[in-house]
């Protein structure tokens, strides 16, 4: 099953994969190049409005990790470390930190007493759902439209692998 996967993995990165002689227009390295402005513009704009909440950003992120972790049960701080791409130590010493500001409790994992849940509180919730409704009306302001651009220009232009 494990293989299965990986073979599955490697064959789709092969596909999508471009080879050094397919040839890059100006429009494509444009495309990219303001996509990666409105990723960067949405950012900021993200990190801004986590420090009026008086949070950073990355603690801005563990919480909407800890609240949409997509998978049954609640997530564990291995959870956190993984969405946040960080150490696992480094991802204790964060929950620290959200603990001690009250947005985050920890809860004993009734069958496995070494794993602990993670529970954003009534006032991490709060937080939380500010920076949510101000970063989802900021993608529909701005964002959106600028990536449905990109996307087009990129669909257009049939990408790297196109001969037209």
């Amino acid at each position: 099953m494990v293989q299965m996967k990986r073979t599955q993995r490697a064959t789709a990165a092969r596909s999508g994969r471009s080879s050094a002689t397919d040839p890059m227009r100006d429009s494509d390295y444009a495309a990219l190049a303001q996509f990666r402005y409105e990723i960067r513009s949405f950012l900021a704009f993200s990190e801004a409005a986590a420090a009026k909440q008086g949070l950073t950003p990355t603690q801005h992120q563990a919480l909407l990790g800890i609240k949409g972790f997509v998978r049954p049960g609640p997530a564990t701080v291995g959870d956190v470390a993984r969405f946040l791409l960080i150490r696992p130590h480094s991802a204790v010493e964060l929950i620290n930190r959200l603990a001690k500001l009250g947005l985050v409790g920890r809860v004993a994992d009734p069958q496995d007493a070494r794993r602990v849940h993670l529970k954003l509180t009534g006032r991490g919730e709060q937080k939380l759902r500010a920076l949510s409704q101000r970063n989802l009306q900021e993608l529909r302001r701005a964002a959106s439209p600028a990536l449905n651009r990109l996307l087009r220009s990129f669909r257009h232009s049939g990408g790297p692998n196109s001969n037209g």
